[in-house]
This record gives C-alpha cells, sequence and structure tokens, in this order.
C-alpha cells in the first residue's frame, strides 16, 4: 500500500491540523498572559491529561528502566517548552499561515537530515535526488503562501 494517504499519513495530517490550532491557542494564551506562564501552564495541563491516560490505559510507567535510556532522548521535553515559546512568540508577529508554513519546511529540512544520516535512534534513510527537489519545491510554493 501506498505512504501517501495511509493510514500512519492521515494521523500524521491530522496531527498537523493539531499543531496549527494549539500554535494558535498558546499564542492568544501567551498574548493574554506571559509567554513562560502560559508555556508553564500549558504543560501543567499536559501532564495532567498524560497521567490520567496512563492511568485510566492502566500502562506500567515503573517497569521500564528508565535510568539506562540514552539522556538525549529525555531532550524531547525541552524542546517541546522550546516549540510552544517560539511558535507563541512568531504567530502574532507573521500570522498562523505564515508560521506553519515556516516550521513545516524547517521539520520536513531536519527530518530529511534526520532520516539521511540516521541520527537520534532513527534508521538510516539516505535521501535521493526526488527528495531534494520536493524540499526546493516545497520551499518555493511556501514563499507563495507568505503574505
Amino acid at each position: 500500500m501506498s505512504k501517501f494517504l495511509s493510514f500512519p499519513f492521515l494521523v500524521a495530517a491530522f496531527s498537523g491540523i493539531a499543531m496549527a490550532v494549539q500554535g494558535s491557542l498558546n499564542s492568544v494564551l501567551a498574548q493574554k498572559t506571559h509567554l513562560l506562564a502560559a508555556t508553564l501552564v500549558v504543560h501543567i495541563i499536559g501532564v495532567v491529561v498524560s497521567l490520567i491516560s496512563v492511568l485510566f490505559l492502566h500502562i506500567p510507567v515503573v517497569q521500564f528502566s528508565w535510568l539506562s535510556i540514552p539522556w538525549y532522548l529525555y531532550l524531547g521535553g525541552v524542546l517541546s517548552v522550546v516549540i510552544i515559546g517560539l511558535v507563541a512568540l512568531s504567530i502574532p508577529k507573521i500570522g498562523v499561515c505564515n508560521a506553519t508554513t515556516a516550521i513545516i519546511i524547517g521539520q520536513v529540512g531536519a527530518a530529511l537530515i534526520i532520516d539521511h544520516f540516521g541520527w537520534l535512534g532513527i534508521e538510516r534513510l539516505p535521501w535521493n535526488s526526488w527528495q531534494i527537489l520536493g524540499l526546493v519545491l516545497f520551499a518555493a510554493g511556501a514563499k507563495l503562501l507568505f503574505v
């Protein structure tokens, strides 16, 4: 089955929709409060929702050997704070569409590099000329979205 329009593709697309909505909500929340205070509250809510989910689904959190996992795999938590803060800062200045377009260009560029070199424990998937052309065309299309 083609990866395009497969279930994982649709799940990822829904994630993109959620990210655009989340960025908008966090941006307005930060404008009404303070960027760091809004980021803290959003993460506290995320912790509560995660805790309820783990308890409801009976996920055995204590059975994992957390200390044996490489330290850098925990940087997602730090990056989450950075991402929410930077998105909340950029949206009021350049708009949701422009900010989301820039985010996606950055994501795709970084993803190509991570896949190509197999960084961060990801299986190595070398890029090909079509992917590079796709990124260039994607960036050109993104330029057309900037208003």
